[in-house]
């Protein structure tokens, strides 16, 4: 004879794995429910341009802006994934082809400023939304600069060592240089007095000479203190 306490022990091992299963069904469901939203805001960004609100951007994809709000607590979340979309679908996928051809390090940095200039010029209306709306949380663009210097750092110590520089200043090389293409395509975008060849033309112009730099001083700061720093004359 089973008792009362074994029956419900019974339909409590039974239930709890179909809630749980629930459950999962549930959290995967929101999550390609999101991705599907996201997707949607950014054909809608593209077709409407950066300044789309909540409603132009609801009435594109074909929801009411209560959905939006169902997956996304506010404007900030969406603009928070829909820059990670951006980024990991479009930006560094073009970036780490670039980084990762087998290349000459000048055909390499140029390769991959190409790619990071081109894909802001041809998507200017998605850059601008997750750049102009991002006010709030801003930790997906830290995460993507942190991603893309550490990327740039490891070429960096790969290459250096083959000449035989020193690499402990890698890491932060990377960020200056992260940092610096960053925010002068993002002037560019809003100041269009360079065409897009000249933008990559100058930073790569800077973006090598400091490596450069960096490789005739052996990657030490002490060597580079002890060369002459007298700028060349111009030849005609």
């Amino acid at each position: 004879m089973v008792d009362v306490g074994e029956r419900s022990s019974a339909r409590g091992g039974a239930t709890a794995p179909q809630a749980d299963g629930r459950k999962r069904r549930w959290r995967q469901h929101k999550i390609d429910r999101r991705e599907e939203l996201v997707d949607g805001t950014l054909a809608a960004i593209r077709k409407r341009g950066s300044n789309a609100g909540m409603d132009e951007i609801a009435a594109e994809i074909g929801v009411s802006k209560t959905v939006l709000y169902r997956y996304f607590s506010d404007k900030n979340d969406l603009v928070h994934a829909t820059m990670q979309r951006f980024i990991e679908t479009t930006l560094m996928p073009r970036v780490y082809g670039a980084i990762n051809l087998d290349a000459a390090e000048y055909d390499l940095v140029r390769a991959a400023l190409a790619e990071y200039v081109g894909t802001v010029d041809e998507d200017p209306e998605v850059y601008r939304f997750i750049m102009g709306n991002g006010s709030g949380d801003q930790s997906s663009l830290a995460e993507f600069e942190k991603l893309f210097a550490e990327v740039v750092s490891t070429v960096i110590i790969d290459r250096g060592r083959a000449h035989g520089a020193e690499t402990e200043g890698a890491l932060l090389w990377s960020y200056v240089l992260v940092g610096g293409i960053q925010l002068a395509t993002h002037w560019w975008t809003t100041d269009k007095t360079m065409s897009r060849d000249e933008v990559i033309d100058y930073l790569t112009m800077m973006a090598w000479s400091a490596i450069e730099g960096m490789m005739r001083a052996g990657g030490s700061p002490a060597k580079f203190a002890q060369l002459p720093h007298v700028l060349p004359e111009r030849e005609d």
